[in-house]
């Protein structure tokens, strides 16, 4: 699980490196609404975690139990982060459009919701109070080899 979590990281600070230095250098700090259109090129939070911990986490409250799960722990869980991950950037980009946030609940947030909290999600096994991640890795056999084509390689800037 470790090394997963590691894979997720890596994938995660990939996408990182994509955003503009103007993003990077963003505040952390949540501002009002009033001045979404002032920080338009810059994020109302710093990482997916002050995302969640600002803003996911006292906005979109379920009953616990049941149809809806969640670990306190959420960033032990590799799809989670994904999830998360996606819904966050996602959102910074759609806060500042007109209606933006009409799509982004509709498009992102009602579509990765129930995945991220049902449960067969990857909080199923947990609990507020308790992290579980026994499930094993899904079982994988290698394809033949020849079975498929090489990508194509980079060029090389020139």
């Amino acid at each position: 699980m470790i090394a997963r979590i590691a894979e997720v990281s890596t994938t995660v600070d990939e996408h990182d490196a994509l955003l503009t230095d103007h993003h990077q250098a963003a505040e952390s700090t949540p501002r009002s609404p009033a001045s979404d259109t002032a920080d338009a090129g810059q994020l109302r939070y710093r990482s997916v975690q002050d995302w969640v911990a600002g803003h996911f986490s006292p906005i979109y409250v379920r009953p616990i139990g049941g149809a809806h799960r969640w670990c306190a722990q959420w960033w032990r869980h590799a799809e989670a982060i994904i999830r998360l991950e996606a819904l966050w950037r996602s959102w910074e980009t759609r806060r500042v459009q007109p209606l933006g946030m009409e799509g982004w609940v509709r498009e992102q947030l009602d579509h990765h919701l129930p995945q991220l909290m049902g449960p067969q999600g990857p909080f199923a096994s947990c609990t507020p109070e308790r992290h579980n991640t026994d499930l094993p890795d899904l079982a994988v056999t290698p394809a033949p080899a020849g079975w498929w084509q090489p990508a194509p390689q980079p060029r090389e800037p020139g």
